[in-house]
């Protein structure tokens, strides 16, 4: 299963030095643009970029870290580190979108300049950037939870691009203010539901939970559903990276013929989409012997 889960790091990894690249100009950019125009959701954009280039950093050494070959202390390898960085990421997301929202409540309450022309220029550049950073993610997005992550990041910036454009229009054209704040509150809408959703699917797999998709009721039933199969026991499922289950279990069978059942145990877990599978076949009077963690 190792070789299998790293054939995506070497082009996860070209994709992500890309992203970077791309990312951190235009944070720069936007920064420097949303002071000088007094554009909140330029700024809140750039903030959304800071985050991003930090959380991309991270991704691009969790995925480094994470080709390290198993070892004596790491026998599971060190793909997780790829999901620890993954729920930072998500944290990260949903912190600064928090921020935002405060930022554009308070200034509801007042009045501000906003040079829209500066304001719109740097919007369509971040806009084409984003979308060249987000085409280059799409085919990576599902490789793990870490380039899940890394997509969530530029797609958050691609749709406050756009939100800071369209705020940037309706000022220029009818001078309500109130649309870059407006702009501001409607990125941290689009942002926060993903993110959070990421954080919980990252803490799911570091808490070792059954990976999502996949029914626990089913794994047992089909085992015992094997010719020869009198119980099932001691099953656990979870996964190291969020995409592939690992599955634990032991098999009680009737009689002989252990090689043969064992066979029939992992074809029918290939069924639904479990290849990595640890299976203990034993006697009926084994159990007693035993201490099982768990159903």
């Amino acid at each position: 299963m190792s070789g299998h889960d790293h054939d995506h790091a070497p082009s996860s990894l070209r994709s992500l030095l890309g992203v970077i690249a791309l990312t951190g100009a235009i944070f720069c950019a936007e920064l420097i643009a949303g002071l000088l125009s007094g554009s909140l959701a330029l700024l809140s954009d750039a903030m959304h970029m800071l985050s991003d280039s930090t959380g991309l950093i991270l991704a691009l050494v969790a995925i480094l870290i994470g080709r390290r070959p198993p070892s004596g202390r790491a026998t599971f390898g060190h793909r997780r580190v790829e999901v620890l960085a993954a729920a930072v990421n998500a944290v990260a997301v949903t912190a600064i979108s928090v921020w935002i929202v405060v930022e554009a409540l308070g200034r509801l309450r007042g009045t501000a300049q906003i040079d829209t022309t500066t304001m719109l220029l740097v919007a369509v550049i971040g806009l084409a950037a984003n979308g060249a950073s987000a085409m280059i993610l799409t085919r990576r997005r599902h490789d793990s939870l870490n380039m899940r992550g890394a997509y969530l990041h530029v797609l958050s910036d691609l749709l406050g691009s756009v939100a800071v454009i369209a705020a940037g229009l309706i000022i220029r054209f009818t001078g309500f203010l109130a649309a870059d704040t407006i702009a501001s509150l409607i990125i941290a809408a689009l942002v926060i539901p993903r993110s959070v959703g990421l954080a919980r699917s990252s803490v799911w797999v570091l808490l070792n939970q059954a990976p999502e998709g996949v029914d626990t009721r089913e794994v047992e039933e089909r085992l015992r559903a094997v010719p020869g199969v009198s119980e099932v026991h001691d099953l656990h499922l979870w996964s190291t990276d969020g995409n592939h289950p690992l599955v634990t279990c032991h098999l009680v069978v009737r009689q002989g013929g252990y090689a043969r059942v064992l066979d029939a145990a992992q074809a029918a877990l290939r069924e639904i989409g479990i290849d990595h599978a640890t299976i203990q076949v034993e006697e009926p009077g084994h159990r007693g012997h035993e201490q099982v963690c768990g159903g």
